[in-house]
């Protein structure tokens, strides 16, 4: 990836910096060469069996799978390595509840647990920051980060699909992109399909088979009216089943509601009190559409997503859409967890504002943070 016109910015230059783009996973030589120097004193490996190993299967696999392969080989070696020590954050007292890969914390327990999405100016994905590059707030007081993590863990998904009328013409791009994306899974993840038209219905439960969702998406057809906010509503229901603790909906839609029995405010306040990222994938027509409701459409969806740490892409051609369900996937799989034990700890069931800023190393161009926008405090 070269430089952008007019920004002076290279990827090289980020990836100097410990921060690089997705597209790219980087290598740092001298900040990787430190922190394998330090584990290599302490658990008296030989340096550069160490390093040669971690950076064999850094090139065969990723810079995760580099982390994960030295916790192995460190644990394997020492039995000094002991469960309360943890190389993303300071060691927990003794009445915190520890951060496991997969496991989310919820807002009942000791500690908040906040997805965030860090991009560039030109919406490209920015890895590889630390924890000391993060600050969060809630309600305007800054709270201490006490664990951090940028694991791709397993997801649990639900696709809201659009089969209304209006849809005929842009179905078929439209289950290529759905499928693109089931194709994206990792061996843990699971989805689940909804449809919707005049009604929403689940059409398929939670499954890991990408080939019998694709089945499914095949035999549907596109008529009668939108019942996007019933589809919404029935996804954020049926995620209170799902097997993983990170859970997310990716809507594909082409306008507003006109068919549901949930409206707006119902969604809304579903959608905070439920734990679940939404993204959108917006087929909007020229001038938003005949109807107020679909002219309402794209701002009603940017809402939710907003609102819960998720992003809506709008479609400019139908040839884009694979490209951008791709993105999607690869933003849930790059995303940083920030945790922090909240300094409030009123059990009131008020709604807590959540916001975090970076604290960027110097010299990165402007980054744009995605959160959720808060949580509910558990109630006495």
């Amino acid at each position: 990836m070269g430089a952008e016109a007019g920004t002076g910015w290279t990827t090289t230059k980020l990836q100097e910096r410990g921060a690089c783009f997705s597209e790219s996973e980087c290598y740092n030589p001298a900040r990787d060469k430190k922190r394998l120097a330090a584990l290599r004193e302490s658990r008296g490996f030989s340096g550069v069996q160490l390093l040669v190993r971690a950076r064999n299967r850094f090139r065969s696999h990723s810079l995760a799978a580099l982390c994960a392969a030295l916790v192995l080989l460190a644990s394997s070696a020492s039995p000094a390595w002991s469960q309360e020590e943890s190389p993303a954050g300071p060691v927990p007292p003794e009445n915190s509840q520890r951060i496991e890969k997969g496991k989310a914390l919820k807002a009942e327990t000791d500690l908040a647990l906040i997805n965030v999405t860090v991009t560039d100016p030109y919406g490209r994905l920015v890895t590889g920051l630390e924890q000391s590059n993060f600050r969060i707030f809630e309600d305007g007081v800054e709270q201490e980060v006490l664990r951090f993590s940028g694991e791709d863990v397993p997801i649990s998904i639900g696709v809201i699909f659009d089969m209304s009328g209006s849809m005929s013409d842009k179905i078929e791009k439209s289950r290529t992109a759905a499928v693109q994306f089931f194709r994206t899974a990792n061996p843990k993840d699971e989805f689940l399909l909804i449809n919707f038209n005049d009604r929403a219905q689940l059409t398929s439960p939670f499954t890991a088979s990408v080939e019998d969702l694709q089945n499914r998406l095949m035999y549907a057809s596109a008529k009668g009216q939108t019942a996007l906010l019933d589809g919404i509503y029935l996804g954020l229901s049926e995620m209170k089943g799902a097997h993983n603790t990170k859970k997310a909906l990716l809507v594909i839609s082409d306008g507003g509601d006109n068919h549901s029995r949930y409206t707006e405010a119902d969604i809304r306040k579903y959608a905070r009190e439920a734990d679940v990222q939404i993204y959108a994938i917006g087929l909007y027509d020229a001038g938003g559409g005949p109807t107020v409701e679909e002219r309402m459409g794209p701002s009603l969806l940017s809402e939710l997503t907003e609102m819960t740490g998720g992003r809506a892409f709008a479609v400019t051609s139908m040839g884009d859409m694979p490209d951008i369900a791709s993105k999607i996937s690869m933003e849930l799989r790059n995303q940083y967890v920030v945790g922090y034990r909240p300094s409030n700890r009123t059990h009131d069931g008020k709604w807590r504002k959540v916001k975090v800023k970076l604290r960027p190393p110097k010299g990165l161009p402007p980054l744009t943070v995605y959160a959720r926008s808060g949580y509910y405090a558990p109630g006495h």
